[in-house]
């Protein structure tokens, strides 16, 4: 019976070994591919080498074909180091800094993304003299704080939040229409501002040259000129009807037109979005009948956008609608309900006292 059963739970046993090898294979080239993504030093918290260490010890020599976030030499230095915290933490063996000048030097660092030499600089003008620029180091990678410039690289959404109240993004669209010689596409330039989601839509035609963007442009400055935040950025695509007297007009009213990146879409995205509503909420309902139908229905919707229609950005109110005085209940004689574009989509609001 021994003889029988042996060879089957061998030929089980390298059966699940191989299977097991592929998806070490797997992971491993995976973990490669990530890593190239990830250029320069890794820089590791306590806790996280102390889960390193942990698997890493189980599977012995293997770790050195494995482990790809620090050369292995400094795997076997965290094993050799572990256990003894104080030398980890001081390991020069001087006195570590007062813990009220740690907390200021990590709290420069996440405020200001500043590397180290400017933390440096901080820490001197305000009167404290007696701290290196590796002590400054030493403390910003106890606290897995990565270095200046990993900190200090921007991204989008931080972008689009600090200019956000001046920040406006603008974008095309083309809608099909019935015309007296046939059908016909209709285009229409929207402008956002990104932090109040408010619109402003063009007048369509049938052909948006040069011309055409520069006039669409300056009604647009004239409609916003005299605010107090008055917009300051304007984001566009590549597309060819963005001409260099488009740009021309923006830069002699003082505006700072910004081209994104080719094959960027996401970038424009609250654009790419408002044109969705416009077009499923108003424009997929109706068939239109030439120009003046659909600059009529363009502007009562953005009418309504702008004024009735509620917005989860805008903490459920409208772009441009009064914020109301907060009140524990209505009655139903108390609420005027209101149509919009002719009938399609309604609001409702409280009566005038």
């Amino acid at each position: 019976m021994t003889k029988i059963f042996h060879p089957l739970l061998a030929l089980i046993a390298s059966a699940t070994d191989k299977e097991l090898a592929k998806y070490v294979q797997f992971l491993k080239e995976e973990n490669k591919i990530l890593r190239n993504r990830v250029p320069g030093q890794i820089h590791t918290r306590p806790s996280e080498r102390e889960r390193l260490i942990k698997f890493g010890k189980a599977i012995g020599r293997a770790v050195e074909e494995l482990i790809t976030i620090v050369k292995p030499a400094t795997f076997y230095g965290w094993i050799r180091d572990e256990g003894h915290e104080s030398r980890l933490k001081n390991p020069k063996g001087g006195q570590r800094k007062p813990r009220d000048i740690r907390e200021l030097v990590i709290q420069i660092a996440k405020t200001t993304g500043f590397g180290y030499t400017r933390i440096i600089g901080e820490l001197r003008k305000l009167g404290i003299r007696k701290i290196s620029r590796q002590t400054v180091r030493n403390i910003l990678k106890e606290e897995g704080i990565e270095p200046g410039p990993e900190r200090r690289s921007d991204c989008w959404s931080e972008f689009v939040k600090r200019h956000a109240e001046t920040l406006w993004a603008c974008d095309f669209f083309s809608v099909k229409a019935v015309t007296t010689r046939g059908l016909r596409d209709l285009y229409v330039l929207i402008f956002i501002c990104l932090e109040t989601r408010e619109v402003i839509v063009s007048s369509s035609t049938e052909h948006p040259n040069s011309a055409w963007v520069v006039k669409q442009t300056e009604s647009f400055l004239d409609q916003t000129m005299h605010r107090e935040r008055k917009p300051d950025i304007i984001l566009h695509d590549r597309d060819s009807k963005y001409s260099k007297e488009f740009v021309a007009k923006l830069k002699s009213r003082g505006l700072r037109p910004t081209a994104l990146p080719k094959a960027s879409p996401n970038l424009n995205g609250r654009c790419e979005r408002v044109i969705q509503t416009i077009k499923h909420e108003c424009l997929a309902n109706f068939i239109i009948f030439g120009k003046r139908h659909l600059d009529y229905l363009t502007a009562e919707f953005s009418a309504y956008y702008n004024t009735k229609r509620a917005h989860m950005e805008r903490n459920n109110l409208p772009p441009c609608g009064e914020i109301p005085d907060e009140i524990a209940t209505l009655r139903l004689d108390q609420i005027d309900i209101q149509s919009h574009v002719g009938g399609l989509v309604k609001s409702f609001q409280r009566k005038a006292a």
